[in-house]
């Protein structure tokens, strides 16, 4: 029971608490528009919040150690997004989920989750929070960029309005570039109530997807998903992820990377965000298609924190075995 506790995600349990609320009460007409309304005034502050928490110093250090780090952002912009073109084929998942597949694979990488596995997994941790960090910085950008350049491709045109430069920017890079501005005179705050700033974080992406998902359902979303669909589609997220896992792993004894450099490559290659993918797709979907467009995102996100806490407490198994068997000699 205790391991279960470890490997679930209670903030997915939250995510699923609101998707079931969602369901079984959507919000309609009046309460709709209040509903996005509030979910856009969260994903403004989302972002606010993750400028005021990146330091420049953090920014600088991104060109260090440059062969790991192109090769973690290399993984995750590159590779990542192929092998989602490649899940346009699966015809028997519905078109709007494996739009969702695609642009699952355009995200950056997670922060906390990849740092703390690295750390459990005796890796390199001061690496870690450069590479996923950078991700995310980098991904306010390029993940917008590659939605239009490769969901067209995909066969999922017509999601993407053309107000959507304009909401990137009002929405996403206004407010990050602001907070960042702000943080000489907030970080001091920022630092000290990172708990309660982390739950203003968690309930922002919860009125995301709550809006979403009422959206979706008001549209008939679960009409038309079956069961066999969404084992599918989980299906699919976990041969992505096995994919990547393995790339990434081969790709860091290709380079020649350290152990520890090696494990910062694969758990920050492997992670998609989902505190990123939410808001993103809330500022460039239409409503009505931002629910089924997340539920791969949703999946993939508890998938890869069970498979990457196994994967981490054996490598840190190992360096500890080593470790002992070193001071013994």
């Amino acid at each position: 029971m205790q391991r279960l506790r470890e490997i679930l995600d209670p903030f997915l349990l939250l995510l699923i608490g609101t998707v079931a609320l969602a369901s079984l009460l959507p919000a309609r007409g009046e309460a709709a528009g209040l509903a996005g309304a509030a979910a856009d005034a969260g994903i403004v502050l989302l972002f606010f919040l993750h400028g005021a928490k990146l330091s420049r110093q953090a920014i600088w250090n991104g060109a260090r150690a440059w062969r790991l780090h192109l090769a973690t952002l290399g993984t995750t912009f590159a590779v990542f997004p192929l092998i989602g073109l490649a899940t346009q084929q699966a015809t028997a998942i519905p078109p709007s989920m494996r739009a969702g597949l695609l642009f699952l694979t355009l995200l950056p990488s997670t922060v906390q989750s990849s740092i703390a596995f690295t750390a459990i997994a005796r890796g390199n941790v001061a690496a870690a929070v450069v590479s996923a960090s950078f991700s995310n910085l980098l991904g306010i950008a390029l993940t917008p960029l590659l939605v239009a350049l490769t969901m067209e491709r995909g066969g999922t045109g017509g999601l993407i309005s053309l107000s959507s430069i304009e909401d990137i920017v009002l929405q996403l890079l206004l407010p990050f570039i602001v907070g960042h501005l702000a943080r000489p005179w907030i970080g001091g705050f920022v630092s000290r109530h990172r708990a309660m700033l982390g739950r203003v974080d968690r309930g922002s992406i919860l009125l995301v997807v709550y809006a979403a998902f009422s959206a979706a359902v008001v549209e008939g979303l679960w009409q038309t998903v079956s069961r066999g669909e969404l084992l599918l589609l989980a299906a699919a997220c976990i041969a992505m992820l096995g994919v990547v896992l393995v790339f990434t792993l081969l790709l860091g004894r290709l380079l020649g990377l350290s152990r520890e450099d090696a494990i910062v490559l694969q758990f920050c290659g492997s992670k998609k965000s989902l505190a990123t993918g939410v808001p993103i797709a809330g500022v460039l979907f239409p409503a009505g298609a931002v629910g089924p467009i997340l539920l791969p995102v949703m999946l993939f996100h508890q998938i890869q924190l069970m498979a990457c806490a196994v994967l981490a407490r054996r490598y840190g198994a190992a360096a500890d075995a080593q470790a002992r068997l070193a001071a013994a000699g």
